[in-house]
C-alpha cells in the first residue's frame, strides 16, 4: 500500500507563489507516473501536471509556463512550484501516483488533499 501525504497549501495573493510537495510511501513501493490534480468547489477534478519517473512532464494547458512539476525519486517526492498565481488556480490539490504496465494502471494512489486559496 502508497500512502501520499501533501504539504505546503495555504492562503496566497494573485500574483505570488506557493510550492506543494508530496511524499510517498509504503511496503514494496512502485510508481511510475505522479503528479498533481485539482478540485474547485463545483467543478470535476482536474489534472494540473504530471511527472514520469524519468523526469518527462507534461501540463495542463492553464498552467503552462506558471508552474513547475519536479521530482526526487530517492526520496520519493514529487513538488508543485506555482508562480504567478490566480485567483482561478484556488481548488484542493491532490497528489496522485500511479503503478503501471505499460499504458495499463495497476494502481492509483492518492492523497488527503491540500486547500490552496488565491486571494484578489
Amino acid at each position: 500500500q502508497v500512502r501520499l501525504v501533501e504539504s505546503g497549501g495555504g492562503l496566497v495573493q494573485a500574483g505570488g507563489s506557493l510550492r506543494l510537495s508530496c511524499a510517498a510511501s509504503g511496503s514494496g513501493l512502485s510508481i511510475n507516473d505522479m503528479g498533481w490534480y485539482r478540485q474547485a468547489p463545483g467543478k470535476q477534478r482536474e489534472l494540473v501536471a504530471v511527472i514520469t519517473s524519468g523526469g518527462s512532464a507534461r501540463y495542463a494547458d492553464s498552467v503552462k509556463g506558471r508552474f513547475t512539476i519536479s521530482r526526487d525519486n530517492a526520496k520519493n517526492t514529487i513538488y508543485l512550484q506555482m508562480n504567478s498565481v490566480k485567483p482561478e488556480d484556488t481548488a484542493v490539490y491532490y497528489c496522485n501516483a500511479k503503478y503501471l504496465a505499460g499504458r495499463v494502471v495497476r494502481a492509483e494512489y492518492w492523497g488527503q488533499g491540500t486547500q490552496v486559496t488565491v486571494s484578489t
